[in-house]
């Protein structure tokens, strides 16, 4: 999760910078990271819904059986309280058991209403970066340079006969 969040401020970053310096290929690999983006956060819901073979139980879908760690909200959620238990043999050399009571919303819930927040501002942001990428691609295609193929456009000054260059004769 903190890996696919770095990579998510780094496309967030492009995108901008895309919007700001016109940049329509920045806007199109943002708008290809959100796509990724509501995948990743879809699956998040599935996991803490607990949605087919996935399941809370297994700590390695989450963190490749490298740490213990659960969710922040899990202690910090609101409302609860959180007692560590003394002398637990569960407890490895470097952690401690803990109990939470006293929570008004389950972490899985707060994780699910965060992810689908997620969802929602990744759709917005991918029907922006769609449109302003094409408004970008648009005025690409429209530029005309000076004295370019359009009658319309700028017109070049019109030369006196007496400015004309004239062959020299010697």
């Amino acid at each position: 999760p903190i890996l696919a969040n770095f990579l998510h401020i780094m496309a967030v970053i492009l995108g901008v910078f895309g919007t700001i310096q016109y940049r329509s290929k920045y806007l199109v690999l943002y708008a290809v990271w959100l796509v990724l983006w509501v995948g990743w956060n879809a699956f998040i819901i599935c996991f803490y819904l607990e949605v087919g073979h996935l399941s809370q139980d297994r700590d390695f879908i989450m963190t490749f059986n490298t740490s213990l760690h659960r969710s922040w909200w899990m202690e910090n959620g609101p409302g609860c309280l959180v007692t560590p238990v003394i002398n637990s043999n569960l407890a490895l050399e470097d952690h401690h058991v803990i109990t939470v009571t006293g929570c008004l919303l389950d972490y899985q819930y707060i994780e699910v209403v965060s992810s689908a927040t997620q969802i929602f501002l990744a759709l917005f942001g991918f029907v922006y970066a769609c449109y302003v990428s094409k408004v970008f691609m648009e005025e690409e295609d429209s530029f005309d340079f000076i004295g370019g193929f359009d009658s319309y456009g700028y017109q070049a000054p019109q030369k006196m006969s007496h400015l004309q260059l004239q062959p020299l004769y010697t």
